[in-house]
Formats: C-alpha cells, sequence, structure tokens
C-alpha cells in the first residue's frame, strides 16, 4: 500500500497494491499495522457503512461532534466519485480548505480522514457504491452538515459524468438545508483544531 497525506493535516490517500490475472484481482483494502505505520493514528472500527448513488448524487459535507467524533476509511467498490474532505476544524491553518480524490472501481483507491474534517462526495458514473468503515457509530444528535455548494468554501465539482450527460449535483433536503462554513462558525458547531 502507499499513503500520501493530503493538503489537510489528517487527510491521506491510500492506493493498495492490486494483483490481477485472467480470474480478475485482489487487494487488501485496509490493513492496520500498516495504517498505524503510515499515518500514526489507529482507526478502531466501530460501524461499517454502504451508500449507493445515481449519477450526479452529492452527499455532504458531514461531521460529527468531537468528541468523540468519527473518523473515516472510505473506498467506492463499484463505480466512481469525486471524494472530497474538508477542513472545518477553527484554529487550523488550512481552516476551510478541501482537497478531493478520485475512487473508482479501478485504481480502488481509499481515502482516510481524521476526526474533525468534513466528508462529501458526488458521484460521477451512473450509480457509485461507496463503503466506509467508521471509528465511531452514526448518533443522530451529534451529526451535522455543511451547504456542500457553499461558495466560500469553493468546491470545483465536476460538471460532466462518466456517462458525458451534464451533472447537475442532487442533495437531499437535509444538505440542501444546511448552513455554510460561516454560519456552522457562528453556530458554534465546528470542531476546533486542538480537539
Amino acid at each position: 500500500m502507499e499513503f500520501r497525506e493530503l493538503s489537510i493535516p489528517g487527510a491521506w490517500e491510500i492506493t493498495p497494491r492490486l494483483f490481477t490475472d485472467k480470474r480478475g484481482t485482489f487487494l487488501e483494502w485496509f490493513k492496520q499495522d500498516q495504517f498505524e505505520q503510515a499515518t500514526g493514528n489507529k482507526l478502531d472500527l466501530a460501524q461499517a457503512n454502504c451508500s449507493i448513488s445515481a449519477e450526479g448524487t452529492l452527499r455532504g459535507i458531514h461531521f460529527a461532534d468531537v468528541p468523540p467524533g468519527q473518523a473515516k476509511y472510505v473506498t467506492c467498490v463499484s463505480g466512481a466519485v469525486l471524494d472530497v474532505i474538508v477542513d472545518i476544524r477553527t484554529g487550523s491553518p488550512t481552516f476551510g480548505q478541501w482537497d478531493s480524490v478520485y475512487l473508482d472501481d479501478m485504481s480502488r483507491r481509499a481515502v482516510f480522514l481524521d476526526v474533525g474534517l468534513g466528508h462529501g462526495f458526488f458521484a460521477l458514473s451512473e450509480q457509485a457504491t461507496v463503503v466506509y468503515l467508521c471509528s465511531s457509530g452514526y448518533n443522530p444528535d451529534a451529526e451535522h452538515g455543511i451547504n456542500p455548494l457553499d461558495p466560500d468554501i469553493g468546491i470545483t465539482w465536476p460538471h460532466i459524468g462518466h456517462t458525458g450527460r451534464p451533472l447537475t449535483p442532487v442533495l437531499s433536503q437535509k444538505d440542501q438545508d444546511a448552513p455554510s462554513l460561516a454560519e456552522a462558525q457562528r453556530l458554534g458547531i465546528l470542531p476546533t483544531y486542538q480537539a
């Protein structure tokens, strides 16, 4: 496995080694010892999620209260997505910045994002299946969102999908109604860099 730290501290791109022959492909998409050695983090598994999205679906930017927060190890097992990590930690030197990784069923890359970071993804194929390992379970009272179309964050979402059709983001009502980053900061719901 190759690990590359993204421009947001606490976020990593993981590229597995693929073993391919006429039967197909085998890979290890997570190995705790290599993960700990490369990132300095231990991922305590509390929940595993699977999200199936139609082309143009935009999910996020989601985050959980810290503590305990929710670290995520994410990959796309079918189709393709643009996975985005946003630094929403007040006091962070990269506060408000974002980075992205293209995840698909060919490269089999994964991303890790530590607690306190915001996460979202955009489905680029007709159907995309994303699975992620989480360090804590879902707690609806501690879950928050930031509008993924917030112009102050300025995420460059793709305009054309794999089918060649123009993409118009499809958001849940909850994500549409989510506050901007500035509003979330005023509301005091953002994690701090120190936490």
